[in-house]
């Protein structure tokens, strides 16, 4: 047979893949104009599966946020798009489904490693898998954070913050916007001008610092701010955090990114526990 021959069915089968992922990956429910089941459930007797943002009775938040097609990237107005693929389905007839997916490692709630904006932290291995866990794991601050201004020094002054606090999460106009939630990108979120960085790096003890957009840094000030935070490798930054309909408060924080050697970020995964 010739190898030509091959092409109409190689691609029927991979419009065939395709659809399976597409249907096999529901977007978040609520967000569709139709039925938010899961695509498929109404030929089995299974309910679809509930999706939580809150556990045990209001003790434990997920702070993390779903990836699905329809999520921002940084300074594009695409979004994500298609990045979870089923080439091995049952269906098809594979003995088991197994998933493949392709994104960037600051795509979603995600960690930066100091090699991000530091040529030579990055060339030196300071990656992700170097983070400290105990910094990403312990007690946190949940803060709301002036909803007219991006974060100063002058905001750092008035948030009060007390010596000691080592993890703060700071919750902006970008969660009352729901920017997470649109696809296209808006250069217009909220995040830390250099001089706000600044004051936090020579005035706090914080260590972990948690946003609630894809970064820590406002637009304007992307470069000037991360190198400030990561200037000196030991504070974290986590981006993209889910933080509506969580009280201000103190939690125990716990965030674990992946173990991925050579990367200067990972997406991560990140709960709050009363």
């Amino acid at each position: 047979m010739n190898s030509p021959s091959l092409l109409p069915f190689l691609s029927a089968l991979s419009l065939l893949s395709v659809a399976a992922a597409s249907t096999a990956y529901p977007s978040i429910p609520g967000t569709d104009a139709g039925d938010c089941s899961l695509t498929g459930s109404e030929t089995t007797d299974l309910p679809p599966p509930p999706r939580r943002e809150v556990y045990d009775n209001g003790r434990i938040f997920d702070i993390s946020h779903r990836y699905v097609p329809e999520m921002p990237v940084f300074d594009s107005d695409k979004g994500l798009g298609q990045f979870l693929w089923l080439p091995k389905s049952m269906k098809n007839g594979s003995r088991a489904n197994n998933s493949e997916f392709k994104l960037g490692v600051h795509t979603g709630t995600h960690v930066d490693a100091p090699g991000h904006f530091y040529d030579n932290y990055y060339d030196a291995g300071f990656d992700v898998d170097t983070l400290d866990l105990e910094v990403l794991n312990g007690l946190a601050l949940l803060v709301d954070v002036p909803r007219d201004s991006n974060i100063t020094a002058e905001v750092m002054k008035s948030l009060y913050i007390p010596k000691g606090v080592r993890r703060v999460l700071f919750r902006t106009l970008n969660t009352d916007r729901r920017l997470m939630f649109k696809k296209e990108f808006d250069s217009s979120y909220v995040g830390f001008k250099e001089d706000g960085a600044k004051w936090l790096v020579e005035n706090t003890d914080i260590k972990l610092v948690g946003v609630d957009y894809l970064s820590a840094a406002s637009y304007d000030h992307s470069v000037q701010s991360h190198l400030v935070f990561l200037e000196s490798r030991e504070i974290i930054l986590v981006e993209g955090l889910k933080l509506d309909d969580v009280p201000a408060g103190i939690y125990s924080l716990r965030c674990l990114p992946l173990r991925l050697v050579g990367s200067e970020a990972s997406p991560i995964r990140c709960i709050l526990i009363r």
